[in-house]
């Protein structure tokens, strides 16, 4: 990159925001993902949307590229500077606008931190929904641009679900408005939701308008464990088909089960196929109600042990077990990958069944966890990137579990998004057709291709 580019982006937000020293830029060369790395050549740091505009018009005109950053919790390696360029760091742009408790909405800057917008609606008696495992860390820009989850995501849907409006910065430098306040808005095509979960390739979001829902009045945990894995995957299914829609509906396999207690010493029979957890909330008449029918499902799919939480020190110690799963399993190996092939709930015995068998022929350690409500699992790999064997297969297995997801009617990712890490599984879901269809408007939108590069669709030719 240019000295004079430099210059020019110190200009636009202060030498002290733009960082370029080896020690800085190797800060910022990979995120949470695995295996993925790269230096860039600055990191800048914009203050406001008018800043993020000037950046982006100096680049696309030095046909530099830029990768959007927010906190870098992200699991498929969307937010590594392939290509070098600019690394956009967005954490100062952190200042949560409006509470509008009259139309339950409100607007943020994409630096804000998810648990401290959570932490700022609820003296309002308010949530805002979508909760990734890195609640406490991850940045609203970034869950909303890889269309974040979390574990209320059977009941509540995910971040595409309450982002009613945006102000994003084009590549060009333009800014465009999306969306609103209004409840009801289908005036032209959605573009709220087209860049929401476009993981940065199509402009970069400087403001968010989300919606907020009533916190529940009550809730109510409980714990399963099964000795058989279909009786698990046929509760998951009763349940749903009794009208009852758990905010919460967690699944853990046997090798996870052990990994935990091992760690966490919780308490978990380490002789059981699967522990489902379960939390239904709402108005506590209600919640006594629902709670009642899943203890009835679970025994009528016989579960062999049923724990019900009785106050918050239970249902603590109960989310405890989920809470353990992945820092269990990371413990093992040096290398954790955290996957999220997700299927139609129906399929969920099926899914772990296949990665266990996976696992088994590759010779690889799995331990399968995540929201069976929703049939979006995690199959984790732990293992150690510095053996070449080992990771080649880990690889093998990695396709395996991809194309199983696919196989039984499911998407390469539910909540993590694509990435690089996932790409050279696209076009086995979307067909040719579909890709061509998405490199289209990431052309439309960034004729020069400098936004996050090489991720979520590709190259751009």
């Amino acid at each position: 990159m240019q000295s004079g580019l430099i210059d020019s982006l110190k200009g636009i937000v202060g030498a002290e925001h733009v960082l370029t020293s080896q020690e800085d830029l190797l800060c910022y060369s990979y995120d949470a993902t695995p295996g993925f790395s790269h230096m860039p050549e600055a990191v800048v740091m914009p203050g406001t949307a008018d800043e993020v505009a000037k950046v982006l018009a100096a680049a696309n005109e030095a046909k530099i590229p830029v990768y959007p950053r927010g906190s870098g919790t992200n699991l498929s390696a969307g937010t590594v500077p392939l290509k070098g360029g600019i690394v956009l760091l967005m954490t100062r742009m952190n200042k949560i606008v409006e509470i509008d408790t009259a139309n339950l909405i409100a607007v943020a800057e994409p630096g804000v931190v998810v648990g401290d917008l959570n932490k700022a609606v609820e003296e309002f008696g308010l949530i805002y929904p979508p909760d990734p495992g890195t609640v406490a860390t991850a940045t609203l820009g970034g869950t909303v641009s890889e269309n974040a989850g979390g574990l209320r995501g059977l009941k509540y849907g995910v971040s595409k679900h309450y982002v009613m409006g945006l102000e994003v910065v084009l590549a060009d430098g333009r800014i465009l408005n999306t969306g609103g306040k209004t409840v009801k808005d289908v005036a032209g095509y959605d573009l709220t939701k087209l860049f929401t979960g476009s993981e940065g390739t199509l402009g970069v979001i400087t403001k968010i308008t989300v919606k907020l829902m009533p916190a529940p009045e009550a809730r109510r945990s409980m714990l399963a464990t099964f000795a058989k894995l279909d009786d698990a995957g046929q509760a998951i299914a009763a349940i749903i088909a009794a009208k009852i829609i758990p905010a919460t509906l967690e699944i853990m396999d046997n090798a996870t089960v052990r990994t935990v207690e091992d760690y966490a010493k919780v308490g978990l029979p380490t002789d059981v196929e699967a522990v489902l957890l379960i939390e239904v909330d709402g108005i506590a008449e209600v919640v006594e109600k629902d709670s009642a029918k899943v203890v009835e499902v679970l025994k009528a799919n016989n579960a062999a042990e049923i724990r019900v939480a009785q106050d918050a020190a239970e249902r603590d110690k109960i989310w405890a077990a989920r809470r353990a799963a992945l820092p269990a399993l990371a413990k093992l190996r040096p290398t954790t990958f955290v996957e999220d092939a997700t299927v139609p709930r129906s399929k969920v015995p099926d899914m772990i069944r296949a990665v266990n068998e996976i696992a088994a022929r590759h010779a690889v350690t799995i331990g399968t966890f995540g929201h069976a409500g929703d049939g979006n699992l995690h199959p984790t790999i732990v293992c150690d990137i510095r053996d070449d064997a080992e990771m080649d297969r880990v690889y093998k297995a990695m396709d395996e579990i991809f194309a199983v997801s696919l196989q039984l009617g499911g998407t390469l990712s539910g909540e993590h998004g694509i990435g690089v890490g996932k790409l050279r599984y696209m076009e086995s879901q979307f067909g040719p057709a579909g890709m061509a269809a998405m490199r289209a408007i990431k052309k439309a939108l960034d004729p020069n291709c400098i936004l996050n590069p090489g991720k979520l669709v590709g190259e751009c030719l």
